[in-house]
């Protein structure tokens, strides 16, 4: 029987853990003939309901659900893990600024690099979700450098996948009809958007929607979805970024197809001009468990300025933070 992929998953009894647990159960990451195990990580005080959660997985009766670990201590969760998805954060508070939540997320993630560093599998591959998503990912590689640094990325498909829906719903098309769609920067409101390249059943988006649109309304209806989710339900997008978890890691495993692409922040290369090293969201193509950067688009002004500036407040977080890049 074939081995049992080991998954890692912290804040496991939040809100975007419980869409996302019952799919990784169902083989929605790994396939249909890929056993998984779960170790499933909480704070002491929520053990409880994540107890909840693992009988409700019994319930389900998975049959590739192999064994499912709940734990409150990092290092028994993280131990010899085939991939790692760090969903839980501290979220912003009452008059909190940006800065120190990002400080404060900065210490747990750097507290659980230094444990991925030291008993994670080498070849782990890592997904960032709770934000600062981008920073908390650089973070978390400067303290795991054992870790195969490319496998250290961030969550940008979510914002891929509405920058999808708002192009299908403006152009009425299918969402399958929609191909290279490109986020570029960081997940956060200066995120970049991009419909250059995009195609809608083999014709270019940009000859189907004005330009007016595409940069007055698209880009900032997409970078500021999830404050409109958050004013529409009273909490932050659940469902969705489960969705684009499963979808990012599947892409991660199985592949992308030939004529398409996906957004994934990852470690700069060096493309664009992007500081070598942050951790940025680029079209990046799949085969065999490996991403490469598309890194030959003609990016235009407009957009370049905008990406600029999206690496600007990368570099400005990772300076509030440098007391934690050991």
């Amino acid at each position: 029987m074939t081995q049992p992929k080991r998954v890692a998953i912290t804040g496991a009894a939040g809100q975007i853990c419980y869409s996302m647990l019952f799919r990784i159960a169902n083989g929605d990451i790994f396939g249909p003939d890929q056993p998984v195990s779960l170790h499933l990580l909480e704070i002491t005080p929520a053990l409880g309901l994540l107890e909840a959660v693992k009988m409700e997985l019994d319930d389900c009766a998975f049959p590739l659900l192999n064994d499912i670990v709940c734990t409150d201590d990092a290092k028994t969760a993280l131990t010899k893990v085939d991939a790692a998805l760090f969903v839980g954060a501290k979220p912003r508070g009452p008059g909190m600024e940006r800065s120190d939540l990002i400080t404060d997320n900065g210490k747990i993630f750097s507290s659980l690099g230094k444990t991925l560093n030291e008993v994670g599998n080498p070849d782990c591959k890592v997904c960032v979700v709770g934000n600062p998503a981008n920073t908390n990912a650089y973070i978390l590689k400067a303290n795991a450098p054992n870790i195969n640094p490319r496998n250290i990325t961030a969550l940008t498909r979510l914002d891929h996948n509405r920058a999808i829906s708002q192009l299908a719903s403006k152009t009425g098309s299918k969402i399958a009809d929609i191909k290279q769609m490109v986020i570029w920067g960081n997940h956060s409101t200066t995120q970049v958007p991009d419909i250059s390249y995009a195609s809608v059943n083999g014709k270019a988006a940009s000859d189907l929607v004005d330009q007016k649109w595409a940069q007055e309304e698209f880009i900032p209806t997409v970078a500021k979805r999830g404050a409109a989710v958050i004013a529409a339900r009273g909490s932050s997008s659940a469902a969705s970024a489960a969705n684009g978890v499963v979808d990012h890691m599947a892409s991660w495993v199985q592949g992308t197809p030939k004529d398409d692409w996906v957004s994934m922040a990852v470690p700069s290369d060096g493309s664009y001009g992007i500081d070598e090293g942050l951790i940025y969201s680029f079209p990046v193509q799949i085969e065999n468990g490996d991403y490469r950067i598309i890194n030959d688009l003609d990016v235009s002004d407009f957009i370049r300025e905008k990406m600029m500036a999206s690496q600007q407040e990368l570099r400005e977080e990772r300076d509030t933070v440098a007391s934690l890049l050991s």
